[in-house]
C-alpha cells in the first residue's frame, strides 16, 4: 500500500529563507503561487515578457519575473506550464540556472519520465500533484480545507527531497486531505491512461456515439442532448459522493437492472482489449512521441479534430440549450490555436 502523509508530516520550516519559483500562471500555476504566497512562503512567478498573466499575477500581489530571472532567483523551482512546452522552456530558460542544491519540481511526471527533460545529478527531481483543477485547489485553501495529492521523488540529491515536497504541499494545503506517495512512472503512465480511457475520450465517445444512435433513429436531438449528456452530471455526482453502489442505490431499480445486464455489453472484451492497447502505446512512449511530433510540426492534425468536435451535432445543440439554462455559469467553449491548455487533472 503506497504511503500517506497528512499536515504532522510537514513542516513549513523547510520552506523558510528559500524562494519558490512558480512558472506558469495558468489553472494551477495561479493556485500554487496564492496558496504558497498565503502559507507564507516566499514566491516568484516566472512568465515571458508580454505575457497575459504578468498583469495578473502582479495585481494578486506576487512578484513577477521573466522565467529565466525566477529560475536564477529561485532555490525551489515548479514547472507548471503545458506539457508540450515545457521541454523547450526548461533547455532555454531554466537549464542554465540548475546549480547543485536546487530543486526541480512538476505536478505531472510527464516530461522527466518520457526524458524530454534530464536535469543535471546534483539537484533534487519531485512532485507534487494536486488532484484537483486550479481553481478548485484554490477554492478549498481559501475555505481552510485542501485537495488530496500524489507525492514523487524522481531523483534525491539533498537527502531531503521528500521532506521538501512535503512542505511544500503543506503549503500548498494538500496534506489537509491527505497525498498519497507514487513514482513519475506510475503517476505519468495512470493519468494519461485515464484522460484518454475513461475521463476524457471514453467518456467523450461514449457520449456522442449516445447522442447519434438516437438521433440516427429519429429521436430529437434536444432530447439526445438530455439523456446522454446534461444528466451525465447527476451520475457523476453520486459516483463521486459515495462510489458506484452509492450510485446504483440512487437510482431506479429500473435503472441498476440496466447498470448490470446492458453495460457489459457497451464495455465489452474488444473494449478491454483495446484499453490494454492504449496502455501499452502509453508505457512504450508511442504516445509521448506522436504528441510532441504534433506540436513540432505545427498542430495541424490537432486543431482540425479540434474544430471538428466543435461542429458535431451535439455541441451544437448543446449551445442552444445551455443558453436556457440560466443556473449555469457560462463556461469557455473554445479556444484559439495559440492557446496552451493544461493537462487534464492538472
Amino acid at each position: 500500500m503506497p504511503d500517506r502523509y497528512y499536515e504532522k508530516d510537514g513542516s513549513l520550516s523547510l520552506l523558510s529563507g528559500k524562494t519558490i519559483a512558480i512558472v506558469g500562471y495558468g489553472s494551477q500555476g495561479h493556485a500554487h503561487a496564492l496558496n504558497l504566497r498565503d502559507s507564507g512562503c516566499n514566491v516568484v512567478v516566472g512568465l515571458y515578457e508580454g505575457s497575459k498573466s504578468w498583469d495578473k499575477a502582479k495585481d494578486a500581489g506576487l512578484r513577477v519575473m521573466t522565467v529565466a530571472e525566477a529560475a536564477k532567483a529561485a532555490d525551489m523551482i515548479m514547472i507548471l506550464v503545458s506539457d508540450h512546452i515545457q521541454a523547450g522552456l526548461y533547455n532555454k530558460e531554466i537549464a542554465p540556472a540548475m546549480k547543485p542544491g536546487k530543486t526541480l519540481m512538476f505536478a505531472h511526471g510527464f516530461n522527466i519520465h518520457f526524458g524530454f527533460i534530464t536535469p543535471p545529478a546534483g539537484v533534487d527531481i519531485s512532485m507534487i500533484a494536486p488532484k484537483a483543477p486550479g481553481h478548485r485547489v484554490r477554492e478549498l485553501f481559501t475555505e481552510g480545507v485542501g485537495v488530496p495529492g500524489l507525492v514523487a521523488i524522481h531523483q534525491d540529491a539533498s537527502g531531503q527531497a521528500l521532506q521538501n515536497a512535503l512542505a511544500y504541499a503543506l503549503g500548498l494545503g494538500c496534506l489537509k486531505a491527505g497525498v498519497i506517495s507514487t513514482t513519475f512512472r506510475e503517476e505519468t503512465e495512470s493519468d494519461l491512461f485515464g484522460e484518454q480511457s475513461v475521463l476524457c475520450g471514453g467518456a467523450a465517445e461514449l457520449i456522442r456515439a449516445g447522442f447519434d444512435t438516437l438521433v440516427e433513429a429519429g429521436y430529437a436531438p434536444e432530447i439526445a442532448y438530455f439523456e446522454c449528456l446534461h444528466e451525465l452530471k447527476l451520475i457523476v455526482d453520486l459516483i463521486y459522493e459515495g462510489g458506484l453502489g452509492y450510485m446504483r442505490y440512487s437510482v431506479s431499480d429500473t435503472a441498476e437492472y440496466g447498470d448490470y445486464t446492458r453495460g457489459p455489453r457497451i464495455i465489452n472484451d474488444q473494449t478491454r482489449q483495446e484499453m490494454k492497447k492504449i496502455l501499452a502505446e502509453i508505457q512504450s512512449g508511442q504516445f509521448a512521441k506522436e504528441w510532441m511530433e504534433e506540436n513540432r510540426s505545427g498542430r495541424g492534425k490537432f486543431m482540425s479534430m479540434r474544430e471538428a468536435a466543435r461542429q458535431h451535432k451535439i455541441e451544437v445543440v448543446g449551445r442552444e440549450l445551455r443558453e436556457m439554462m440560466t443556473f449555469l455559469k457560462k463556461k469557455k467553449e473554445g479556444r484559439g490555436s495559440q492557446d496552451q491548455p493544461v493537462a487534464a487533472g492538472s
